[in-house]
C-alpha cells in the first residue's frame, strides 16, 4: 500500500488551488451527486454541529450551506490557503491540518466529505473517529473514489492510490456500527483530444499529488502519449478522444442510537 506524504498532498493542492475551481469538473458533478443523496436520504433541513473532512474549494460546503441550516460548521484541509475560497460564510471555525492526526470536534449531528478521504493511510480510524463523535441518529455523508480510478493512469505509469471497493467500505462502516441508508457508485468518463490534456488537467486538479517519485522525461512523455492510445475511441465526427475514467462511491449513513 501507497503510504501517502500529506506534506506533498498539501503542496499539490496549494499549487493547483486557483485552477482546481475551473478544472475539477468531475469533483464538481460528485459534490452535486451528494448533495441530492442528502436530500433524498437525510429527514432535516437543520443541523447544529457539522464537521466536513477535506473541504478543499468549498464545492461541497456552500452547496450544503445554500440547502441547509447549518447553524456552526467546522472546516478542515491540510492547508490554510482554503480559507479564501470561504471568506463570506457566517459562523464557521478551522480544523488545519491531517485529519488523521486531528482531535474531532464532538457532539456534532452531521460530517461531511467529497473526494477527500481516498488520501486517508487508515480509513478505518477515520471511521472509528466519525463514530466516536457523531450524536446518536446523526449523519455521515461522503464520496470517495473506488480501484477503477484513474486505471488509465496506474496502467500506463503504475503511479496511484490503493482504492478500497464498494463491499469493504460497507464492512468497514458497519464495524463502526453506522447503519447504511444508501451506498452506490458508477464510472464518470471525461474525454480530451490529446493525453497532454489529461495530464493538464490532473496536475490543475492537484491529483498528481499521487506521482511522488515520478519524473517525466521527454522520452517519457512520447511514450506515455503513445501508450495512451489503447485508451483513445473515434467519435461521430471521426476525431480521436482520449479516456479518463473516475469512479465515485457515495455513502450516505447514520449513527447508531
Amino acid at each position: 500500500m501507497l503510504n501517502i506524504d500529506k506534506t506533498q498532498v498539501a503542496q499539490r493542492f496549494a499549487k493547483a488551488g486557483k485552477s482546481y475551481t475551473e478544472h475539477a469538473v468531475v469533483q464538481k458533478k460528485i459534490c452535486q451527486q451528494l448533495l441530492t443523496l442528502m436530500l433524498n436520504h437525510l429527514p432535516q433541513r437543520c443541523f447544529n454541529q457539522t464537521f466536513e473532512m477535506g473541504c478543499g474549494s468549498g464545492n461541497l460546503s456552500h452547496l450544503l450551506m445554500q440547502n441547509f441550516e447549518m447553524k456552526h460548521c467546522v472546516f478542515n484541509d491540510l492547508y490554510p490557503q482554503v480559507k479564501m475560497h470561504f471568506s463570506n460564510l457566517q459562523n464557521i471555525e478551522w480544523l488545519i491540518g491531517d485529519v488523521e492526526q486531528l482531535d474531532f470536534p464532538q457532539s456534532l449531528d452531521l460530517i461531511t466529505s467529497s473526494s477527500a478521504l481516498q488520501w486517508m493511510n487508515h480509513i478505518e480510524h477515520i471511521f472509528k473517529k466519525c463514530s466516536e463523535a457523531l450524536i446518536p441518529d446523526a449523519y455521515f455523508c461522503f464520496s470517495t473514489f473506488g480501484p477503477h480510478n484513474l486505471t488509465e493512469i496506474k496502467a500506463l505509469t503504475g503511479q496511484g492510490l490503493s482504492y478500497l471497493n464498494i463491499e469493504e467500505i460497507q464492512e468497514k462502516m458497519t464495524a463502526q456500527n453506522f447503519e447504511i441508508l444508501h451506498l452506490s457508485e458508477h464510472i464518470e468518463t471525461l474525454t480530451f483530444p490529446h493525453p497532454k490534456y489529461i495530464l493538464q488537467h490532473l496536475k490543475a486538479t492537484g491529483v498528481t499529488a499521487t506521482a511522488s517519485k515520478h519524473r517525466w522525461t521527454k522520452q517519457s512523455l512520447q511514450k506515455f502519449y503513445q501508450d495512451y492510445q489503447q485508451f483513445s475511441q473515434i467519435n461521430q465526427a471521426g476525431e480521436c478522444l482520449y479516456t479518463l475514467s473516475y469512479h465515485p462511491i457515495y455513502c450516505i449513513a447514520r449513527s447508531k442510537s
